[in-house]
């Protein structure tokens, strides 16, 4: 008599447990995909590029050393470049960033 009772305990415990697997499954699908490398700057330019914004465009610190502030340049700009399909303003404000960085210029607007 408590055979089929057990065993009809047994089918539900198990019915209820592979419904709760299929659920945490799909909340795992579901989940917002986090990039695990470094992200680039990312939103809108100010009016003024600052030290800080232009840090943010190359992915260096805004005291960053000239060489690794070159080859951030360079690593973006390649990405970036208007002959390989870039756009011509992001260019630019990627040497206005590089620039402001190494110091040849004081800030001051862009040309768009």
């Amino acid at each position: 008599m408590a055979t089929p009772l057990i065993a009809g305990l047994a089918v539900a415990a198990a019915a209820l447990a592979g419904r709760y697997s299929i659920q945490a499954w799909n909340a795992y699908k579901a989940r917002p995909v986090v990039p695990r490398l470094r992200k680039f700057y990312e939103g809108g330019f100010q009016p003024t590029m600052t030290r800080r914004e232009a840090g943010l465009i190359l992915g260096v610190r805004e005291n960053a050393h000239p060489e690794k502030v070159k080859e951030a340049h360079k690593k973006v700009m390649v990405a970036n470049h208007p002959d390989a399909g870039g756009s011509h303003y992001l260019a630019s404000k990627i040497n206005e960033a590089k620039d402001i960085l190494l110091g040849k210029t004081k800030g001051g607007g862009s040309a768009f």
